[in-house]
């Protein structure tokens, strides 16, 4: 699989400390990044900017170790004082065109979620470094989508625009390979690693079977 020369991360995961099932999350992350996670991005909804902010750092302090991009969902004030590389928004969040306008994230990544193709034509796709297609399947992690792309709604999204896809929503080892051969430059995951009982390993298999 050749690397999109802007997005260069082939194995992303989404991570929040509920998610990892009682496991420390830090220590979830960084056995991933050991198996081959490229980028990772912490994704925490019903804890107060301050806890969010915390968890950051010390996030920040293992992905910045092992040379990782850390990317914050839908907190721009997290973003900004945990000194990520980015931050990924949905629909119901901060637009990448005011992030954009904002000094602090002219030259950070900024992600966003496709949830219709006509999101395809808007400002906001193009002024994002990669588009999340959410959700490719159905899962219980993410329960506030709308479209459930599958892999011919994923090809169809590919024939439409250059910009990095970066497909998430129950991706395992066993369809991996068909979500990249349908169009996808990297696979996000979040239980297929954190719930996982060897996060390197089970990072490590995925990386793999991308790269096949």
């Amino acid at each position: 699989m050749a690397l999109h020369p802007s997005f260069p991360y082939q194995l992303y995961l989404v991570i929040s400390e509920k998610d990892c099932l009682g496991k420390d999350f830090l220590k979830v992350a960084e056995q991933s990044i050991l198996g081959g996670v490229d980028i990772i991005q912490l994704r925490e909804k019903d804890i107060s900017t301050k806890d969010f902010l915390k968890k950051a750092l010390f996030l920040k302090e293992i992905t910045d170790k092992h040379n990782t991009p850390l990317i914050i969902n839908d907190n721009p004030k997290v973003a900004e004082k945990s000194a990520a590389a980015g931050i990924h928004v949905g629909n119901n969040d901060i637009t990448p065109y005011e992030l954009r306008k904002d000094g602090v994230f002219q030259n950070k990544l900024i992600g966003y979620s496709i949830e219709y193709l006509d999101q395809l034509e808007n400002n906001n796709t193009a002024l994002s470094d990669y588009l999340g297609i959410s959700p490719i399947f159905s899962t219980d992690t993410k329960k506030d989508t709308v479209t459930e792309w599958g892999l011919n709604g994923l090809s169809t999204i590919r024939s439409l625009t250059k910009k990095p896809l970066v497909a998430i929503g129950n991706i395992n080892i066993n369809n991996a390979s068909s979500i990249i051969k349908a169009g996808a430059d990297s696979v996000a995951v979040v239980s297929a690693i954190c719930g996982s009982d060897n996060p390197e390993k089970a990072a490590y298999k995925l990386k793999n079977e991308i790269l096949k």
